[in-house]
């Protein structure tokens, strides 16, 4: 049975979200993994945050972007 391509479309999709919030949640983690072993908190978990934050947003709005994209490529759709 072949792969319906928009299914797998959105499946591509809900994958580079989940990415995303690993790109936010990985920088964090390891500044208060730094913080721990340097013992200096806050000072790595706010260069963590503002990575992630940053690196996160502009992930995300290469997605919509590329989305919007692929949406406007498309042909019109015969009312049903």
């Amino acid at each position: 049975m072949p792969d319906d391509p928009s299914r797998s479309r959105q499946m591509g999709y809900l994958i580079a979200l989940g990415q995303v919030g690993m790109e936010m949640v990985v920088p964090i983690a390891m500044g208060v993994g730094l913080d721990v072993w340097l013992k200096t908190i806050p000072l790595f978990i706010v260069i963590g945050v503002l990575i992630g934050l940053v690196g996160g947003m502009a992930h995300m709005l290469a997605i919509l972007k590329r989305m919007d994209q692929s949406k406007s490529n498309k042909p019109p759709q015969k009312p049903s």
